[in-house]
């Protein structure tokens, strides 16, 4: 993970929330607080958004959970409400990529197909090199994660709601960043990890001009 991502990271997500929690649950109550903790994470899932120019699938994905789940956020009217809306958010992202992973239709796959296309590949030749067997099989296991990680989330979420309440607020924010940061490093080397099954097939079948002829 490059630095100044990961360090921007820390304080929009972790942070700014913390500070914001902390300092203003007392002067403007638990619950506007809560809500204002978001706004800083908000914007800087937005910055990022337009920044890289992420409208593609993936843009898609990020932009929807964030404005469902802000829209949550809003519509809670209280503190624990919004906590449990989010876990209930959360558990509903992971099983819609159980869904997509049942029907062996992978997001891992589109947002492999994104990712590469803004290094100048073309998406139809990239998907239907990424459906070969013995490269679609990491896709499904990416996805695999994708769904441990969304319940894994979720359900030590709730375990600190209900151990420690709305006073644990701050320790979520912490302990759930650190879970997702190892989530996230581990998915992402198994994306990186994909390179090595697709040069294998494309040498396998003599296609090293074909990987070349995926440039626009």
């Amino acid at each position: 993970m490059n630095r100044k991502i990961a360090l921007l990271d820390l304080i929009f997500y972790v942070g700014l929330p913390l500070l914001i929690w902390n300092q203003g649950r007392e002067l403007i109550g638990d619950y506007p607080a809560m809500l204002l903790s978001t706004v800083p994470g908000f914007i800087y899932t937005l910055y990022r958004f337009w920044h890289e120019r992420r409208v593609n699938i993936t843009g898609i994905f990020i932009i929807t959970t964030l404005l469902i789940g802000t829209s949550l956020d809003l519509l809670a009217g209280s503190a624990e409400k919004m906590l449990w809306y989010q876990v209930y958010f959360g558990f509903a992202i992971a099983g819609f990529h159980a869904i997509f992973l049942l029907i062996r239709k992978p997001l891992a796959l589109y947002f492999a197909v994104d990712f590469v296309s803004l290094q100048g590949f073309d998406p139809a030749d990239s998907k239907r090199l990424f459906n070969q067997p013995t490269i679609f099989k990491w896709f499904q296991w990416i996805q695999f994660l994708f769904v441990i990680r969304g319940v894994t989330l979720g359900y030590l979420k709730m375990w600190l709601l209900q151990t420690y309440g709305i006073d644990g607020y701050d320790a979520m924010l912490i302990y759930l960043r650190v879970v997702g940061w190892i989530f996230g490093g581990t998915i992402t080397g198994l994306f990186f990890y994909t390179s090595i099954p697709i040069q294998k097939y494309l040498q396998s079948n003599g296609m090293l001009q074909q990987q070349n002829s995926l440039e626009r």
